[in-house]
């Protein structure tokens, strides 16, 4: 299954966060979400959500200006 793709570029905080959350929502558990930011906040953000609401953050890749972070839901809210 390929990642849910999300574009949170030229978004500021808290919009990326909001985004995630809004998307993860309506999935099933084992869902996979690449959210593109470039806000450099996201950085500490979506850790700090993912730890805070049980979902698992598996990668923060930075390309030049953007941020790609991927997200896998644990568990429904």
């Amino acid at each position: 299954m390929k990642p849910l793709r999300i574009d949170a570029r030229r978004l500021l905080c808290p919009m990326p966060v909001i985004r995630l959350q809004d998307a993860l929502e309506p999935l099933p558990v084992g869902s996979v979400v690449e959210i593109t930011a470039t806000d450099p906040g996201v950085q500490n953000d979506i850790p700090a959500w993912c730890r805070i609401n049980g979902q698992r953050l598996d990668g923060i890749e930075q390309r030049g200006n953007e941020y790609i972070i991927t997200v896998t839901k644990l568990c429904d809210d």
